[in-house]
């Protein structure tokens, strides 16, 4: 075998379909488009969602909601989750810095601590929300809370 003699397995290429080269080709005149309309000219493109006259999904169905563009939204972490995540991660402030740093959380995320499960480590926490029981918590352990703007 040689590089020059290499071809493509037999039936796995096909010849290109040449439209509009004359009549005895068997697919000149109108190219296998019919007979004139949009769908025969260059450039044709479908609108959007058109369903051939019937009435689009998008306008059938009714509008449902609303997106709050006021809304705040936190990463969540529970009281029992710190723990697991300061042992496995070796966390010595509880912070977005290191959360990111150990890629918990997205750069421009919003930290909030809930108050589900127990806290063992005593440590520093700077977080922008902070639930009332996870702070009662905190503080019996030893812990200190900051908030951030």
């Amino acid at each position: 075998m040689k590089l020059h003699t290499i071809k493509p397995a037999k039936g796995a290429t096909h010849k290109e379909k040449r439209l509009g080269r004359g009549e005895a080709s068997g697919k000149g005149g109108t190219s296998t488009k019919g007979n004139k309309g949009g769908q025969s000219r260059a450039g044709y493109q479908r609108k959007m969602a058109h369903e051939g006259g019937q009435m689009p999904i998008q306008r059938r169905l009714p509008k449902r909601g609303f997106k709050n563009i006021s809304r705040v939204s936190y990463k969540v972490f529970n009281l029992g989750q710190i723990d697991h995540l300061v042992e496995k991660y070796g966390i010595k402030e509880f912070s977005p810095e290191n959360l990111y740093i150990n890629g918990l959380i997205n750069q421009t995320d919003l930290v909030k601590i809930l108050g589900n499960g127990e806290i063992k480590s005593k440590m520093t926490y700077k977080v922008n929300a902070v639930s009332e029981k996870a702070k009662t918590a905190i503080e019996e352990a030893g812990g200190t809370i900051e908030i951030l703007k």
